[in-house]
C-alpha cells in the first residue's frame, strides 16, 4: 500500500519534524511504501530536506507549493499533485499544513485516491488573522473537509476547534501526539561549558523559549515582563532558540529595556542540538497564541524541565498546572512574572514538576508511539475501503 505524504514546506519546525519522523518511521512498516511530496523550504527559519540527503527518492519537491495564497501557482501546484498521484496512483494521500492541506486534498479527489487523511498540527482559521482571511481559511477548509477521509489531530483542541467551526464529523477524528525520539532529551545534561559558552553562570536561573521570533509567539510578552524579573532575580536570564524575521526587532527591544546582557539569541539551531540547550534551561516558557500542540513542552519536560504556558490550543494537554507546570491565561503577564519568580526561588518545585513531566512524556511521547498508531489506522482506514495492504 503506498501512502504519500504532503507539506507545505520542510523549515525547521514542530509540523515538519513530525511529517519527516512519521515518513521514516512507517517507510520500514510491512505492506507500506511512503514518500513525502513539499514545496521548497526558503527564508530564515532552516530547512530539513538534508533529512533524506540518505535516501533522496522518499522526496519530491514540488515548486509552486508555496505557503502564501498565490493563485496561479496554487492552481500549478494542484495540477502537478494531481498528475503525480494519477501516475503514482497511492492508496493513501496524508497531508500536512494548512496550504497543503488544502491543495493536496483536492488534488487526491481529483486524481481518484480512495483514501485522504489529514494531520492537524494547528488551525489555519482564527482570531489570530483578519476577517477576510479567516472567511477565507475557514471556508477552504470546510469545503477540503468533503474530501477527507480522516482527520488527525495533535491534541483533542484541534478536534474540538474544527468540529465547533462545522468541519467534519466526530468520528472522522483521532487523536495522535506528535511524537519525538526521547533519548537525548532523557539524557540531557546542565552542561556547564555551555552554559559558558553563551555566558551563562552555574548560578543563574535560564528561562528558555523554543520559538520561531515573529508574531503571535508571544515574545513581546516575556520582554513585558523582563525588567520586573530582573529587578527581583538578578540572576536571571532569557534563553531564546530559534530565528525568523523579528529577530533585529528584539534585538533592538532589549537594548533599549537595557537588558541586552539578559537576553540570549542563539540564532537557527537544528533539531538534533535542541536537546542540550534544554538541558541547561531551568524553565521553559511557551506564551504562543496559536498552536496546536506546542512540540517544546513535551520536549522541555522529557529534559525533566518545568513548563509554564498560555493556556492556548493544546498547552493543556500537556501543561498540567502544579504537575507538570504552571499554566495561565493568554497575556496575564502578572501571573508569569510570579509563577517564574517562584521557579526561581524554589529548586524542589522544579525538580517535583520537572519528574512528574517527564514520566508523563515517556508514556504518551516516544516516536514509536506516533508511528504505530499511525500505521494502525492506515489499515483501519484501508480495511473499510477494502484495499488490500500487502
Amino acid at each position: 500500500m503506498r501512502v504519500t505524504h504532503v507539506i507545505t514546506r520542510l523549515i525547521i519546525g514542530g509540523a515538519q519534524e513530525n511529517t519527516v519522523a512519521s515518513v521514516l518511521g512507517l517507510q520500514p512498516k510491512p505492506g507500506l511504501e511512503v514518500d513525502l511530496f513539499s514545496g521548497p523550504s526558503i527564508g530564515s527559519e532552516g530547512t530539513l530536506e538534508s533529512t533524506f540527503a540518505y535516501s533522496p527518492h522518499l522526496l519530491t519537491i514540488i515548486p509552486n507549493l508555496v505557503r502564501p495564497v498565490h493563485p496561479w501557482k496554487d492552481w500549478l501546484a494542484v495540477h502537478h499533485l494531481t498528475r503525480l498521484f494519477r501516475a503514482e496512483r497511492p492508496q493513501i494521500v496524508h497531508t500536512h499544513s494548512g496550504k497543503a492541506g488544502i491543495l493536496g486534498r483536492l488534488a487526491a479527489a481529483r486524481a481518484g485516491v480512495p483514501i485522504s487523511v489529514h494531520t492537524i498540527h494547528g488551525p489555519s482559521f482564527g482570531r489570530f488573522q483578519g476577517t477576510l482571511a479567516n472567511w477565507t481559511f475557514l471556508s477552504a477548509e470546510r469545503y477540503a473537509a468533503k474530501v477527507t477521509t480522516h482527520f488527525v489531530s495533535v491534541a483533542d483542541a484541534m478536534t474540538k476547534q474544527y468540529l465547533a467551526a462545522r468541519i467534519g464529523r466526530r468520528e472522522q477524528f483521532t487523536k495522535i501526539f506528535s511524537g519525538f525520539d526521547l533519548s537525548p532529551y532523557l539524557s540531557a545534561t546542565n552542561d556547564l561549558a555551555l552554559r559558558a559558552r553563551f555566558g551563562i553562570a552555574p548560578s543563574d536561573f535560564v528561562v528558555g523559549k523554543i520559538a520561531r521570533l515573529f508574531k503571535l509567539k508571544g515574545h513581546n510578552d516575556l520582554f513585558d515582563v523582563a525588567p520586573t524579573l530582573v529587578g527581583k532575580c538578578p540572576q536571571i536570564r532569557f534563553l531564546l532558540v530559534g530565528d525568523g524575521p523579528w529577530r533585529n526587532r528584539f534585538e533592538s527591544r532589549a537594548r533599549a529595556l537595557g537588558l541586552e546582557k539578559y537576553f540570549i539569541f542563539t540564532g537557527l539551531v537544528p533539531p538534533q542540538e535542541v536537546p542540550q540547550l534544554v538541558g541547561i534551561m531551568d524553565a521553559l516558557v511557551h506564551l504562543s497564541l496559536r498552536e496546536g500542540l506546542p512540540r517544546a513542552l513535551p520536549q522541555a519536560l522529557a529534559a525533566a524541565r518545568p513548563v509554564v504556558a498560555y493556556d492556548c490550543d493544546g498547552a493543556k494537554e500537556v501543561c498540567i498546572p502544579n504537575e507538570t507546570g504552571f499554566l495561565l491565561t493568554p497575556g496575564n503577564i502578572g501571573e508569569l512574572t510570579s509563577r517564574l519568580l517562584q521557579l526561581a526561588s524554589d529548586r524542589t518545585l522544579r525538580e517535583r514538576l520537572g519528574r512528574r513531566g517527564q514520566q508523563w512524556v515517556k508514556e504518551h511521547f516516544g516516536v514509536d508511539h506516533m508511528v504505530n498508531d499511525l500505521y494502525a489506522l492506515y489499515l483501519r482506514l484501508a480495511a473499510q475501503k477494502r484495499i488490500a495492504t500487502s
